[in-house]
């Protein structure tokens, strides 16, 4: 256990950061998992409205780390191209 009062400092800090990371985790996954549930519905008007607020909220988790940069690519590759063949059909 940490003793000294810069350890216990950096203990509380992390604890915040932990915090933070986890909910912000759990906004990108369920935002995607909106996206992809009016996707699954065939509605391609809310496809379309929910793909600016998912493709933001996909580039802001990839800025500040919540995941890779290319996996934030990948995801909204996927997620546009389906947005597209639905539009289409």
């Amino acid at each position: 256990m940490a003793n000294h009062f810069s350890a216990l400092k950096r203990v509380r800090q992390d604890e915040k950061r932990t915090e933070y990371n986890r909910q912000s985790k759990s906004r990108l996954r369920h935002q995607i998992r909106a996206m992809r549930r009016a996707l699954t519905s065939k509605d391609a008007k809310a496809a379309a409205e929910l793909l600016p607020a998912t493709f933001s909220l996909i580039d802001r988790s990839a800025k500040i780390g919540i995941i890779k940069k290319n996996t934030a690519a990948r995801y909204k590759s996927k997620l546009h191209l389906r947005v597209k063949t639905l539009a289409t059909a």
